[in-house]
């Protein structure tokens, strides 16, 4: 085990953040006004007496970047806590489907798959994982029938205060950070470099969202509205959702 050094992880951040804005970007470039439109529920638009193009749209895309971002920011800390055990524990990214980090401490392999947050699965994607984590144990096995082998599931922000699990354990901020580390201090301290170049970063994104917004509110303008302005829910709802064959505009 080697004492983690925080300008290592700050130099790792510098050099790495990079990509999580450029994939926040990538993500607003690859959308499709069609595609979103029927991805969302028409209904609660109406419901919510929603009146203008804007306001659907920044509904809309707001809450496709809400999902995204989350997805793309937990991929990048998975980075991060494969680099950081890799520099305590010699840890690596693991070969092995649905396990991402593998590190041996006090006569143990750990098998570990990281979350962004304690509240990511339902019943089926839990019931899933398990079946990895007894997978993976199988196989690691194979070449050492006598390995212990412990199975985590991680999480780089929250509390869970049962962490036994039964046939693995849960470990969540703190608790997730400090196993990877060895350092109970590590949770604060990495939120500081996160941080870097961050507003000149964003305000990339706010051009390529609001061009985003202007040309999607167009694009909706034109199709779904009628001449005086309004918004023509009938015709929306049968883009949205009419049977294949079922004339979509009229």
């Amino acid at each position: 085990m080697e004492k983690l050094a925080i300008k290592d992880v700050s130099k790792y951040v510098k050099t790495n953040i990079g990509i999580f804005h450029q994939k926040r970007i990538q993500c607003l470039d690859s959308l499709k006004l069609s595609n979103v439109l029927r991805r969302k529920n028409p209904y609660l638009f109406k419901a919510k007496h929603v009146l203008t193009a804007e306001q659907i749209i920044k509904g809309l895309v707001d809450a496709h970047i809400s999902s995204n971002e989350e997805t793309i920011f937990g991929d990048w800390l998975e980075g991060l806590a494969i680099f950081i055990n890799n520099k305590v524990y010699g840890g690596y990214k693991s070969g092995i489907k649905g396990i991402d980090l593998e590190f041996d401490y006090n006569n143990a392999r750990n098998i570990v798959t990281i979350k962004s947050g304690p509240n990511w699965a339902n019943s089926s994607q839990i019931a899933k994982m398990r079946i990895d984590f007894r997978t993976a144990k199988k196989t690691l096995r194979t070449s050492n029938s006598q390995l212990a082998i412990i199975a985590v599931n991680g999480c780089c922000y929250g509390r869970d205060n049962n962490p036994d699990k039964g046939d693995y354990f849960k470990y969540c901020g703190q608790a997730f950070w400090e196993f990877i580390s060895g350092d109970a201090n590590l949770y604060t301290e990495i939120i500081e470099p996160l941080g870097y170049e961050a507003k000149e970063k964003n305000d990339d994104f706010v051009i390529s969202y609001s061009q985003m917004i202007n040309k999607f509110t167009k694009e909706f303008a034109n199709e779904f509205c009628k001449d005086n302005g309004e918004i023509d829910w009938g015709k929306l709802v049968r883009f949205n959702s009419a049977r294949r064959g079922e004339p979509e505009m009229r």
